[in-house]
């Protein structure tokens, strides 16, 4: 089976160079003129690791298109535009948008649809396309140094979860099948806007309450998912809750450092998908009537202009209630 990873990345990157490293027969795509792409092609390396002399990487769209599983790990707000690229090439190729396997590795919601990933790609993918998303904890630093850790591969196409899981697992990763696709979703991509909190009290020095807001923050996403439709346990495992550690505390978190360096009024050009999920969260929460209020606060600092030291005491001073 071929697979070509879209999105040269950081994570797409390291995707790629673990297929391969398992024995799948992989490629990377990037745009041709891309920084991050012809660093890769010039030094077949990028700042965390470097490719094999026999591992192909792919500037032709329609040369990535002939793979029957692709696998894409893109910006969340760009992949409706990517598959209008997808289809655009298909059609100019063969006649007709092709059907394939479609694996997402990236974690956000549609803004302005609010959508879940999963639902743009079978709006926008060939009819009889197959979906699965990609999710859970680790950082490629971790996983280059050896560290393992568990992920989650969820579908509504249970064959097909069951397929990629058994055939991606290896000793430094191990796959659960998803049971939630709704529920590992919402909490994949709200676990980042749970990072930009998290970043925003260490840079107040008040780190010692990431305890509290890892509690309050899985409560309030497992109501969320539940009204939803979805089973509100999926924000106490893999996707949300066990990937807490990965971007509430480790230095490699970019929403986490966002969130750190917003506080300090300090640049961060790297992309943290937190920033735009709080939008789509929020979005969420008047739309299901969720009151989420450690998103809310986030989303207020972010794109109200709220004073964040106020915003933030004002969140851990609420009124006394039951805890549960």
């Amino acid at each position: 089976m071929k697979i070509n990873v879209i999105g040269c990345g950081r994570w797409g990157t390291f995707i790629a160079y673990y297929l391969h490293s398992i024995g799948e027969e992989v490629s990377l795509y990037g745009r041709a003129g891309d920084k991050t792409m012809q660093g890769l092609l010039e030094t077949r390396k990028n700042s965390y690791l470097t490719l094999p002399e026999d591992f192909s990487l792919i500037t032709d769209l329609d040369k990535t298109l002939e793979a029957d599983t692709i696998v894409i790990s893109v910006p969340s707000q760009a992949l409706r535009g990517l598959f209008s690229e997808i289809n655009e090439a298909d059609t100019a190729r063969v006649g007709a948008p092709v059907p394939r396997r479609y694996i997402l590795c990236m974690k956000g919601i549609e803004i302005e649809t609010m959508m879940r990933l999963s639902e743009v790609t079978e709006q926008c993918a060939a009819k009889g396309s197959r979906i699965a998303c990609w999710i859970g904890p680790g950082h490629v630093e971790e996983f280059l140094r050896g560290t393992p850790n568990c992920m989650v591969i969820d579908s509504e196409d249970d064959a097909l979860k069951h397929e990629l899981a058994d055939e991606f697992s290896s000793p430094l990763i191990r796959f659960y099948y998803g049971c939630d696709l709704l529920g590992n979703e919402i909490g994949a991509a709200s676990k980042n806007v749970i990072g930009i909190a998290a970043g925003m009290l260490d840079g107040f020095g008040r780190s010692a309450l990431k305890g509290v807001l890892m509690a309050r923050g899985t409560y309030e996403i497992s109501r969320l998912i539940g009204e939803m439709g979805g089973d509100p346990r999926s924000a106490y495992g893999l996707c949300h809750l066990g990937d807490y550690e990965a971007t509430v505390f480790s230095p490699h978190s970019h929403n986490r450092m966002f969130g750190e360096c917003f506080i300090k009024g300090e640049a961060y050009g790297s992309l943290a998908e937190g920033y735009y999920t709080a939008d789509a969260i929020m979005r969420l929460s008047k739309k299901y009537n969720v009151d989420l209020p450690i998103c809310e606060a986030v989303y207020d600092i972010l794109y109200r202009g709220a004073e964040p030291q106020s915003c933030l005491e004002t969140l851990f001073s609420r009124r006394m209630k039951n805890e549960f």
